[in-house]
């Protein structure tokens, strides 16, 4: 089933809370992982296996590393589920 914008946004926000400590309501679309939300590559491969256990997408580590932001994240998810 595929999930909606929102509940993705909800997903990722709560996971990035779990794995960085940073509060759910920080993570917003605008934000960029580094800059903004200072999240490194081996916490967005965490964050991404975990999505992918939650919402049950394939995100290749290839791809996370071209995610800058968090309306990235959630378009490229957007997108699998539409291909899938």
């Amino acid at each position: 089933m595929a999930h909606t914008r929102q509940e993705i946004h909800a997903e990722l926000a709560t996971i990035i809370q779990d794995v960085t400590g940073i509060s759910a309501a920080e993570v917003t679309p605008d934000k960029t992982f580094i800059d903004d939300l200072d999240i490194d590559s081996l916490s967005m491969v965490e964050i991404g296996v975990a999505l992918q256990d939650t919402l049950g997408v394939e995100i290749p580590d290839d791809d996370l590393i071209k995610i800058k932001t968090v309306g990235d994240f959630l378009d490229h998810v957007e997108r699998l589920q539409t291909a899938s």
